[in-house]
This record gives structure tokens, sequence and C-alpha cells, in this order.
């Protein structure tokens, strides 16, 4: 069965709950998690690229490469959620706006 929003949320609220130290974190630190992870899938996009093109300087196989960014595209989906779980946005309902309104801009009918 394919996870939701909603259930990433409630795993979300019940690890952070548990989390040592998580009384201390705050939007600020949320912020810079999520930069932390993106930068992350960021190097390993670049990573594949110069793989693809032959450019000399990665040492990770294409397998290998697609395990990391596979984990870091989790790591950033669930470090977006961690914020908008701190700033009480409901992700899904958010997600399936903005979708819908640069459908409508761009006299799309693809709806969610």
């Amino acid at each position: 069965m394919p996870l939701t929003f909603g259930q990433l949320r409630q795993a979300n609220e019940t690890r952070q709950a548990e989390w040592p130290g998580g009384e201390h974190v705050d939007l600020a630190f949320r912020g810079l998690e999520l930069w932390g992870e993106s930068g992350e899938l960021g190097n390993k996009l670049k990573k594949l690229v110069r793989l693809q093109r032959g450019i000399k300087g990665t040492t990770e196989g294409h397998n290998s490469l697609m395990q990391d960014i596979r984990d870091e595209m989790g790591d950033v989906l669930i470090s977006l959620d961690l914020i908008a779980m701190e700033l009480g946005i409901d992700l899904a309902e958010a997600t399936a706006a903005k979708f819908n309104a640069t459908s409508a801009k761009h006299d799309l009918t693809t709806r969610l």
C-alpha cells in the first residue's frame, strides 16, 4: 500500500516525541535540516549527471548513486514534512493546491 502524507505526518509526530533532544528543535533548525538534505540530494544528482556525461570525477556506480538519490529524496520529503508540521501546514493539501494552481495558470487540465 502506498504511503500517504497523513501516514508520514503521524510517524513524524510519533518519532519526534521520542527523539532525544527533540525539545530543542525549532523552525530555524528544521530549515537548516531541509537545506542540508537538499544539498546532499543535489550533490548526488551532480554525480549522476557527471557519470552520465562521462565527466571524470565520479567513482560511484549508477546503481549506488540511484540508491543514494532515492535515500536523499526521502530525507528531503521527511524534512519538508517536519517543517510543515512545525507550522501546522497540511502538506498534502498544500501540494494539491499548488499543483492545481499551476495547472490553472498554464491552462492545463490535470488536477489533483
